[in-house]
C-alpha cells in the first residue's frame, strides 16, 4: 500500500479488477499531462500520477477509483515527496472523516 496525504493507493491483482472498470470513463488528463487522483481544495495542489497509464472513476466523491499503469509511475504532489509506483493494477481510496450527521472527503 502506498498512502500520500489523504490518498490511499492500494496494489491489486489483475484478476480482482472488476468487470465494471471496463465501462467507467477513463479520466481526461490535466493541462500538464497528470491523472489526478485528488485536487485539494484549500491549497490548488494534486495529488497526481506520471507515466503511461489510465485513471477510471465512478461518479460522486465516494466513488470508487482504479489506476492502471502498464509501466508503472509516479505520484507526485507539491508538498510531499513523489512515490514510485510499480507496473500494475490499483484502488484508489481518498480518506475519509465523520463530522456530526455525515461523512466527508478530506479536504486538502
Amino acid at each position: 500500500m502506498y498512502r500520500q496525504g489523504d490518498v490511499l493507493i492500494v496494489p491489486v491483482a489483475e484478476v480482482v479488477v472488476p468487470l465494471r472498470v471496463s465501462g467507467l470513463a477513463v479520466q481526461p488528463r490535466d493541462a500538464r499531462g497528470r491523472m489526478v487522483l485528488a485536487l485539494g481544495e484549500v491549497t490548488g495542489h494534486a495529488h497526481a500520477v506520471v507515466g503511461p497509464g489510465e485513471l477510471r472513476r465512478e461518479a460522486g466523491p465516494f466513488g470508487e477509483a482504479w489506476l492502471h499503469l502498464p509501466e508503472g509511475g509516479r505520484v507526485v504532489h507539491e508538498e510531499h515527496a513523489a512515490i514510485p509506483l510499480p507496473k500494475g493494477w490499483y484502488r484508489v481510496v481518498r480518506q475519509r472523516e465523520y463530522v456530526p450527521g455525515s461523512v466527508r472527503v478530506v479536504a486538502d
